[in-house]
């Protein structure tokens, strides 16, 4: 218990020294949905786009969210949150923010980290650094980009130990840049972002099936349910109240086959350099025009609306079709076409149209509004010159580690093997011993300290952060090696239990298993602790883990600093060169572990209670017992690893590290006692004199 005093200490200790200051605060709740992106000032676009002039920001909601900095009357850049628009979600799982600025050429003049929850304080590095990592991208031409290395060569390096943090923010920053500058260049281009060249003949039935025209129709039922009371009733039986049509006539697939090459060149050449043209037809008992609009000169009946906008039409926005070119096109009653400003209106963004029926009744007036949405369909739309997309980080990852990536299958590969064929693997005594401390050395020196292997409960609470936020796997893919290890340990959970990762595949674990055994040979005394208190000390790690758990459901940050009870990132991330009391408190644990062989991982770590939770579903058990175990013979129960085998001799698999050496035992004649009284049986029963 003392041990343990010391443990709260140096945590303490640790928590200490590394106090607010490097922390961003993350100023909004993500999960309970009240996060918000950062709005930028006139002080952050002067700062980001190197501007001394007096600056004015315009805020635009549709086709992205994003401003327009304009001086003296001018664009200079724009300004995007990539929260807003790619919804950045780090390695914490919780909202990356950062303001990005880029010029009319395609070029980032800027970007600026506004906030984080990212685990980096866990491996000794500081928001500032991250900072100074967003600010490299500063002069990064998004038209240099393409797939392949060289790409690399004009984006600020990933931070070492920080890869998967690092690498989310680069790919949410390139792609936020890009999708501003491909939304900005094809609205500044003449054609409002439609494709007014291609043209193919297509039926009316191919036009609705494209959703180039769009529809809907209400019935008379529906109708007379809605304007129940009027004074002035809907007619009984059945039919349409409304059929209404609606289309963007600008592309010629769409205006020549509707209105006929004439038709088509009347109406386009009507339009204003800055307008687009709208078809909207209807039949039936209700009209979309009305005829108030000859008097008052606006449209009632008709409106438009996008985003938060909502258009009206008057009478010299307005002309009317009379027929239409495809012989097979339904017989409509009216045909309107509305011209509508690109300055103000959008037509490749989603919009909705609504025709309002409006009674009186006794006692006032009731309406009933028919509401269609439209949205223009891409093979309609322009294509801007396209800018080249870097690849995303993970793809850069994988081609880099292929060394460790092979490395890594092929120790899996022996595990596997190791497992599947475990009978054979512990028969020889000797092939076991000396298996297992190759096997442990290679976990320790080449997947800890060279390929960084070591797993953690931090990625525990990514992974479940990840799957509340949004899964995305490009955020895990990112390090190889970790992925693999994942992987391969969710498969072992199902069929051995925790022991796969625990016993074999932890560096961590490997050192202190390797430590004891060289305390061993030194002769150094083993404190054996009474079953009784060494189950109840199986608590400590159990309630950590679920503190760190539920605590990162309030503040992800303070959970991270709490999961520093794992000594892994300092022993192997960081090769012990770290503040003093993460050190002390490594150094407390391996010497804890000469006396009590795996003390951390017996006891205190949350990463094996983690995996103890979900091995519960494990499918296989595959350790062999004898009925005289626990009760003839307790050797198993006194040479177990981390203490899994309790008085009757039964395998706790929660517990279980894998290591095989209670079923080595099982099988060695000249260990196991009950196969030792076999054999003297057996030799007893052949010397034994023949009577007669």
């Amino acid at each position: 218990m003392r041990l343990i005093g010391t443990f709260a200490a140096v945590i303490l200790a640790a928590l200490l020294s590394t106090s607010a200051g490097n922390v961003l605060a993350a100023g909004g709740s993500f999960l309970d949905g009240s996060f918000e992106a950062a709005v930028p000032d006139q002080a952050i676009a002067a700062r980001l786009l190197n501007s001394n002039a007096p600056l004015r920001l315009r805020r635009q909601e549709t086709p992205l969210p994003d401003w327009s900095v304009e001086a003296s009357g001018k664009p200079i850049g724009y300004l995007a949150s990539t929260w807003e628009i790619s919804r950045s979600v780090g390695y914490s799982g919780r909202p990356i923010d950062i303001l990005v600025a880029v010029t009319p050429d395609g070029r980032i003049a800027g970007a600026e980290l506004i906030r984080h929850n990212e685990p980096i304080l866990t491996l000794g590095i500081s928001t500032a650094d991250i900072a100074r990592y967003v600010d490299g991208f500063a002069g990064v031409d998004l038209t240099e980009l393409h797939h392949g290395s060289d790409a690399e060569s004009i984006l600020p390096d990933v931070i070492a130990r920080a890869t998967v943090s690092t690498g989310v923010i680069r790919d949410a920053i390139l792609r936020t840049a890009r999708s501003v500058i491909l939304s900005r260049r094809l609205q500044g281009s003449g054609a409002t972002g439609i494709d007014r060249q291609s043209f193919a003949p297509m039926t009316w039935a191919g036009l609705t099936a494209e959703k180039a025209v769009a529809g809907t129709e209400a019935t008379l039922d529906q109708a007379r349910e809605a304007l129940a009371g009027a004074s002035t009733p809907i007619p009984s039986g059945g039919g349409v109240f409304i059929d209404l049509r609606v289309a963007v006539l600008d592309p010629p697939t769409i205006g020549r086959n509707l209105l006929g090459q004439q038709g088509y060149t009347r109406a386009m050449a009507a339009l204003g350099p800055d307008e687009v043209a709208l078809f909207v037809a209807s039949t039936g008992l209700q009209s979309h025009r009305g005829t108030a609009w000859r008097r008052s000169g606006v449209f009632d009946r008709i409106a438009l609306r996008q985003g938060s906008e909502t258009f009206s039409f008057r009478t010299e926005d307005y002309s009317r079709i009379d027929k239409l070119a495809l012989p097979e096109a339904p017989d409509f009653k009216e045909m309107s076409l509305f011209r509508l400003s690109t300055e103000v209106f959008d037509p490749t963004a989603p919009f909705t149209l609504e025709v309002t029926a409006e009674r009186e009744t006794a006692a006032g007036s009731i309406s009933m509004v028919t509401t269609l949405p439209y949205l223009l369909p891409p093979g309609f739309r322009q294509q801007a010159a396209d800018l080249p997309e870097a690849a995303p980080l993970w793809i850069s990852a994988w081609q880099r580690k292929r060394a460790e990536i092979a490395g890594v299958g092929l120790m899996l590969a022996v595990l596997a093997g190791i497992l599947f064929f475990q009978e054979s693997f512990v028969r020889r005594a000797r092939l076991w011993r000396r298996g297992r401390i190759a096997f442990l050395t290679v976990t320790l020196i080449w997947l800890g300290w060279i390929a960084g292997g070591q797993l953690s409960v931090v990625h525990v609470l990514a992974f479940l952060h990840s799957l509340l936020s949004g899964f995305r796997w490009e955020t895990f893919l990112i390090e190889p090696v970790v992925f693999i290890l994942w992987g391969f340990v969710a498969l072992g959970l199902l069929f051995w239990g925790r022991g796969v990762y625990c016993g074999w595949l932890c560096p961590f674990g490997a050192l202190q298993e390797l430590t004891n055994e060289i305390a061993q040979r030194l002769r150094i005394p083993q404190i054996e602790v009474p079953f009784v208190i060494h189950e109840r000390l199986w608590v400590i790690k159990y309630t950590l883990f679920v503190a760190i758990l539920g605590l990162s459901f309030y503040s992800m940050e303070q959970a991270l600093i709490l999961a520093e009870a794992e000594p892994f990132k300092t022993a192997m991330s960081m090769y012990f060169l770290r503040a003093w009391p993460f050190v002390v408190f490594v150094a407390l644990i391996l010497i804890a572990g000469l006396f009590i062989e795996r003390f951390y991982c017996r006891y205190l770590c949350p990463l094996g209670a983690a995996l103890a939770i979900p091995a519960k579903l494990k499918l296989f058990d595959w350790l062999r017992r004898r009925p005289q175990c626990g009760r003839e013979c307790r050797l198993c129960d006194q040479q177990c690893t981390v203490g899994a085998i309790d008085p009757i001799g039964r395998i706790n698999p929660n517990e279980c590290v894998l290591c095989l050496r209670c079923q080595m035992i099982f099988h060695d004649d000249a260990t196991c006692p009950v196969l030792k009284r076999r054999s003297s049986r057996r030799k007893q029963a052949t010397e034994a004199p023949t009577p007669g």
